[in-house]
């Protein structure tokens, strides 16, 4: 697993899939093998990620712990 921090004028689910383009065009796509979030409005494009061929899947509501790398590294990314 690695981090990568995409800065995003805004949480506009627009703006997220232009990072997941971005992320995946500098990335061989070999390497992505799921996707998983949050239930946050600027997920609502996950259909056009699953078109991109990368299974897409939701945690459940307050269970953080379904995504708890993911949690851990935002909270050091905060740090800078």
């Amino acid at each position: 697993r690695f981090y990568v921090a995409i800065k995003m004028p805004d949480k506009s689910k627009n703006s997220m899939l232009e990072a997941i383009k971005q992320l995946t065009s500098n990335i061989p796509k070999e390497v992505f093998k799921t996707f998983t979030s949050d239930r946050g409005k600027e997920f609502s494009c996950w259909k056009k990620v699953e078109e991109m061929g990368i299974d897409f899947y939701f945690a459940d509501p307050y269970c953080s712990w379904q995504r708890g790398c993911n949690e851990n590294s935002n909270g050091l990314l905060r740090e800078f």
